[in-house]
């Protein structure tokens, strides 16, 4: 074992890679016909929605790359030409089983189950003429078709926005012949309609908005012949680029920035597949892209757009079962949250637990005469936020309200913005967090004066404060007054807003400065216990494993003996389970229901177990380039239970779990026979109730 390099290139899976692996395995849920049928079909949407941003964030950085000539590896030893090439061909295989699911599987058994997605052939005299005229009414004054012609170069395309290229043939009123013209679908539009009852001759008739332009577009060029007609979409770079060494106003720079996302560099065209080759590649050209950037689709170009289609059928036999979050006991029935937190730590565990008590905790705090503070870091909110509400509130209670807003939460600016603007006029201090430093902490301080004195409150998580999100991420978070934990809190806090070095935090992990060394010094102890003969064992559960020096030091453990069982939800660069590195090592990645988002790292410790929850990934990123913060979990019996529902139910799971292979493929951890182990569905039965 002294004798391999752990460095060596064959030991790591490339990142990228590894992350279309993962939105393989969400597309594969929509193939699973033990599902609900309009789940099904939310997974295919998901799967399309992930494989946008995969091409909009990580093949649009590939790309910038190779354009700039920037030499170098990473671990797994792949070019950046290599990795492109790679995700060419993975990704042309991705888009050919979504469409032929969709066609061939969910719109065949939809049908069966009354939901029918009509095509122009199927039309009734009746359907026809309801169409014709809501393409009359709703959509011909605000289409614009655009001629291609000297005078009218090709339009400038908004990223992912639906269009067509149409092609003509005759002479318009200025005697012009004709040839190609460009029709943009505006956003407002549904891209899926559902017919009235009156004319519906099934239970759910829907059609495509592009099957109703496709059908009526001649209508726009009278006098004119339409030859052709085809959908098509392009992709941008919608990373945004902000120098912050050299802005002066990160909120003023984003700002600037974000109207220019929609227009990034071209990375990827979609057309239908009828599409004539010419016309295809005349499309092509006007965007400078290479042939392996064009992607044939047989159906609509924006399958996401279907993600409408299940809200819209009230059909509970093709849905999962309704549930409702459950408030823990010692919550209910209105209480003084102060108090119970004063009596003992309190865990949530949502969506199974409710996110309601977070607003409680907020709520009370912004209308208690003896809270006199409270701070607060928001990522990912929503638009209408309740935290954001109660937080207005507090500042219009005179209550000293400090927001750290982390403006960069990618596809979030704008809404965080908003929201920045709607704290500042209530009276609330704002600020962005540190200049090179994502803030990805999720965490919020409440200070009261109590008769022995100031007491501080704190809710620490590993998910956002989005009251949406909390019902379809896994998570957890911890409500306690615990002194050292919650002083650390407050330092956290002073060193992100003032300028200044804070002391020694007691028992919080923070990135960028301690995290990193103390999960390697966790690690390191447990290697020291197997060489001396202890219990020694690592179980960790995240979203992402990619930082290469904690892979290492995975690997160095595994050779020394220790058990080590990780849960990664998306990408793993780690192979697990090879000869003389790796073989004590296993990874397994959970798909089901929920988004499994919550971070929990466990070590044995020779039976005196710690455990972490934390808002980091094992990642270069909130190791070294984000504010993360990474809490205890004290309280015995609370451990006990983050390991027995966070961890060791999810080492048990044979419906949902897939399994990391040495060569990088992951294959489905099934159950063939025996008991059927499900930890979301045993999650939901305990605590929560299902309808």
């Amino acid at each position: 074992m002294a004798n391999i390099d752990l460095r060596a290139s064959k030991f790591y899976i490339n990142r990228e890679l590894s992350l279309l692996d993962f939105h393989s395995r969400v597309l594969a849920q929509a193939t699973r016909e033990n599902l609900p049928l309009l789940e099904r079909l939310r997974f295919l949407c998901i799967a399309s929605s992930n494989l946008d941003e995969f091409f909009e964030i990580r093949v649009a950085g590939l790309k910038k790359r190779v354009e700039y000539l920037t030499t170098g590896t990473g671990p797994d030893g792949l070019s950046s030409e290599q990795q492109l090439q790679c995700i060419a061909t993975l990704a042309r295989e991705f888009i050919d089983t979504q469409y032929r699911l969709l066609n061939d599987v969910l719109v065949p058994q939809l049908r069966e189950q009354g939901v029918y997605f009509l095509k122009r052939e199927e039309w009734s005299d009746a359907q026809r003429d309801w169409l014709r005229d809501y393409f009359s009414r709703e959509l011909m004054p605000i289409l614009s078709p655009v001629g291609l012609d000297p005078a009218h170069p090709f339009p400038r395309l908004l990223n992912k926005s639906l269009n067509f290229i149409v092609t003509l043939d005759g002479q318009d009123a200025f005697g012009r012949r004709g040839d190609m013209v460009v029709v943009r679908a505006p956003r407002a539009l549904p891209r899926v309609v559902q017919l009235p009852r009156s004319v519906a001759t099934h239970e759910y008739d829907f059609v495509f908005l592009s099957s109703i332009i496709h059908a009526h577009v001649g209508n726009l060029f009278q006098g004119m012949r339409t030859t052709g007609c085809h959908q098509f979409r392009l992709t941008r770079n919608s990373d945004l680029l902000v120098d912050e060494e050299e802005v002066t106003d990160l909120l003023g720079a984003l700002q600037g920035e974000l109207s220019s996302r929609r227009f990034g560099d071209a990375v990827r065209l979609e057309i239908a597949a009828d599409c004539p080759e010419p016309v295809r590649e005349f499309l092509r050209a006007q965007f400078e892209l290479e042939p392996e950037d064009v992607y044939l689709c047989r159906g609509p170009v924006n399958l996401m757009r279907l993600i409408s289609i299940p809200d819209s059928v009230d059909i509970p036999r093709l849905k999962y079962p309704v549930y409702t979050s459950r408030i823990p006991r010692r919550l209910q029935g209105g209480v003084d949250i102060f108090s119970v937190i004063r009596r003992g730590d309190i865990l949530l565990h949502q969506p199974y637990e409710s996110f309601m008590p977070v607003l409680d905790f907020l709520r009370q705090a912004a209308v208690d005469p003896q809270v006199v503070a409270i701070r607060q870091t928001l990522y990912r909110t929503g638009s209408e936020s309740e935290v954001v509400k109660a937080l207005i509130d507090a500042a219009h209670n005179n209550k000293e309200v400090l927001v750290v807003i982390e403006l960069r939460a990618r596809f979030d600016e704008a809404d965080n913005i908003e929201l920045a603007h709607s704290l500042q006029e209530a009276g609330a201090q704002v600020v962005y967090g540190v200049v090179g430093y994502k803030m990805h902490a999720k965490m919020n301080l409440v200070i009261r004066r109590e008769t022995d004195g100031l007491r501080r409150y704190v809710h620490l998580s590993t998910g956002n404060y989005h009251e949406n999100t909390a019902r379809v991420y896994t998570d957890y978070g911890l409500l306690t007054c615990e002194p050292e934990i919650t002083n650390d809190i407050q330092q956290l806090f002073h060193q992100i807003t003032s300028m200044g070095q804070t002391g020694e935090l007691n028992k919080v992990l923070q990135a960028p400065f301690t995290l990193y060394e103390q999960v390697t010094a966790l690690i390191e102890q447990e290697i020291s216990h197997a060489r001396a003969g202890k219990r020694a064992r690592v179980v960790a559960k995240m979203n992402s494993l990619i930082e290469p020096k904690v892979i290492r030091t995975l690997y160095r453990a595994s050779q020394a003996g220790v058990k080590i069982d990780l849960i990664v939800r998306g990408m793993c660069c780690l192979r697990p389970g090879i000869p003389g590195v790796s073989e004590n090592i296993t990874v397994r990645s959970i798909v089901g229901r929920f988004l499994e988002h919550e971070r929990i790292f466990w070590f044995a410790n020779d039976g005196e177990p710690k455990t972490y929850l934390s808002s980091a990934d094992w990642m270069d990123r909130n190791f070294f380039r984000r504010v993360e913060a990474c809490f205890p979990v004290e309280n015995r019996k609370l451990a006990d239970r983050v390991f027995r529902e966070g961890l060791e139910l999810y080492l048990k799971d044979n419906c949902e779990a897939w399994r990391l292979q040495p060569d990088g493929r992951y294959v489905p951890d099934l159950c063939s026979e025996g008991e059927r182990t499900s930890a979301q569905d045993a999650l939901l039965r305990k605590l929560s109730r299902l309808a």
